[in-house]
């Protein structure tokens, strides 16, 4: 498996799946006012920057970074696929993430995820990546079924997260 990692710049009908497969699977973990997921078309919104991960050519993975203020960004729709999860790929993105960040200057990133234990792998690998838990950030309101967290400052993992830097 070699996973490539792309910055996404316009639609597919085969990502827009993805995406919608995302959101799909998050379906009742939380109420819908509880839910922060992006929509695909948002996401390619200027001020994010989404990115796709592809083994043989079909999306297996995606994140996105988006501004939040100057130096803050927030981690956005994190994905593996369900036949890819175990394999390492959602730790290869998100080190990738973090080095886009990193390399751009970006001090801090934060994210906000579920606290259904749908969300429990999620949280426990960016927990292994860094990221402590936080108070809310941004737009963000205080919400029992949210889990916020925050990572600064911001570094290049150059492998730390187990993964081949490329």
């Amino acid at each position: 498996m070699s996973i490539v990692i792309e910055r996404v710049e316009s639609a597919t009908p085969a990502l827009a799946a993805f995406v919608a497969a995302h959101h799909a699977e998050m379906e009742g973990t939380a109420p819908p006012e509880s839910q922060h997921a992006l929509s695909f078309d948002r996401l390619l919104e200027p001020g994010i920057r989404l990115f796709a991960g592809y083994d043989d050519g079909h999306a297996v993975a995606t994140g996105a970074l988006a501004a939040v203020e100057d130096g803050h960004e927030e981690l956005k729709s994190m994905r593996t696929a369900p036949t890819m999860r175990g394999r390492g790929v959602g730790r290869a993105m998100l080190a990738f993430l973090i080095d886009d960040a990193a390399n751009r200057g970006i001090l801090r990133l934060s994210l906000e995820t579920g606290r259904d234990s749908f969300f429990a792998p999620a949280r426990a690998l960016y927990a292994s990546a860094g990221f402590v838990e936080c108070d809310a950030f941004g737009r963000y309101l205080p919400d029992p079924n949210s889990a916020f967290m925050t990572l600064t400052p911001v570094t290049a993992t150059s492998g730390s997260l187990g993964v081949d830097p490329g």
